[in-house]
């Protein structure tokens, strides 16, 4: 999961903006059929071009030297442009980056211990656990990365060891500016699920061949598993005689894995669905959507996460920097991938 700041936050900064200087990048770049300061910010109606998306990248580029940032809505039948100070950002603590990671560490151990009762399971599932989300967030980071947004390392955060939990909640990493465009917001929601998705895919298929087929006994509790996990059990089936599987603790890291994915991919507020939604459908329909991602998770059981999605989706989704250029067709593709990736991992309770 990844956050962001609200666009809210840069009403507060307003200062004195060299407007001339500023009016010359702007119609060097775009159509302006008027430019005016309203409230100290400088603010341009302008037209849209085919090549708007990327003049906006340009006149953010000529800014960042003056401590300044474009923000362009559609406000009625008006394209508007205003150029706002940057806002300030605090330095990275990466001590407390490494601190919860070492913390969680030790809580997953924990929980695989009491899991399999083995030291090596414990680790092993320690491992996996971490794979799983680490390489959610760094998916998040790294393509965070590669389009100039600044952004935290994750922050791992301890959580309940086994049976009440997995010694863990999950991860996040905090962006401390907007996103350029609705492609970059596509991106940095976009890439975390599916790199969690495609380890949390090995994970499982590595613990499944782990596992071992037992006889089933009357009172065993079964897990509810998605279709993702049923499907591993097909094509690459455990060894034993049995009709139950008793689950190696990588194979539960696993089903966990999949579960986070599902979780993170629901279309509310800033979840990494809720990212996506907004990048694709825009800022009304994503509203929408974030009372269906609600309503979905509460009908199929998860009425903790129901909850949590109700608080995240109380706050306006800030979108990006230029919320006027639509994403690429490859990127609508991506958003249609993304929807298989969440039925192949829902897990009813």
């Amino acid at each position: 999961m990844c956050c962001a700041s609200s666009d809210d936050y840069f009403a507060d900064l307003v200062g004195t903006i060299p407007f001339e200087q500023v009016q010359a990048m702007v119609e060097a770049e775009f159509d302006v059929e008027e430019g005016f300061v309203d409230h100290n910010i400088p603010t341009f109606h302008i037209r849209y071009r085919e090549d708007s998306k990327e003049a906006f990248l340009r006149l953010m580029e000529h800014l960042e030297p003056l401590g300044l940032v474009p923000l362009l809505r559609q406000r009625e039948e008006k394209i508007v442009l205003r150029i706002l100070p940057k806002p300030p950002t605090k330095p990275n603590r990466n001590i407390i980056n490494i601190a919860l990671f070492f913390a969680t560490l030790g809580t997953v151990f924990i929980s695989g211990y009491f899991y399999s009762l083995n030291v090596f399971d414990a680790f092993l599932f320690t491992g996996a656990i971490m794979a799983i989300l680490g390489t959610h967030e760094m998916g998040h980071k790294l393509l965070a990365d590669k389009h100039d947004v600044e952004a935290t390392y994750p922050y791992f955060i301890p959580g309940i060891p086994f049976p009440y939990g997995i010694g863990t909640f999950g991860a996040l990493i905090k962006q401390k500016a907007l996103p350029p465009n609705r492609d970059a917001l596509f991106d940095i929601g976009f890439s975390g699920p599916i790199t969690g998705f495609i380890i949390a895919a090995i994970v499982t298929i590595i613990g499944i061949q782990l596992s071992t087929l037992v006889p089933l006994e009357p009172d065993a509790s079964l897990l509810p598993v998605p279709l993702l996990f049923q499907f591993i059990v097909t094509l690459f089936p455990p060894s034993g005689l049995g009709e139950m599987i008793q689950l190696h603790p990588v194979a539960f890291a696993g089903w966990v894995g999949m579960i986070v994915t599902m979780l993170n991919l629901v279309p509310s507020g800033m979840f990494d669905g809720g990212h996506v939604a907004r990048s694709v459908m825009g800022r009304k329909a994503h509203k929408i959507l974030s009372y269906f991602g609600i309503a979905l998770l509460a009908v199929i059981g998860w009425w903790p996460m129901a909850i949590l999605a109700l608080f995240f989706s109380a706050a306006q989704h800030p979108g990006p920097l230029d919320d006027v250029s639509k994403i690429t067709n490859s990127r609508k593709l991506g958003a249609i991938v993304l929807v298989a990736v969440f039925i192949l991992s829902v897990v009813p309770m």
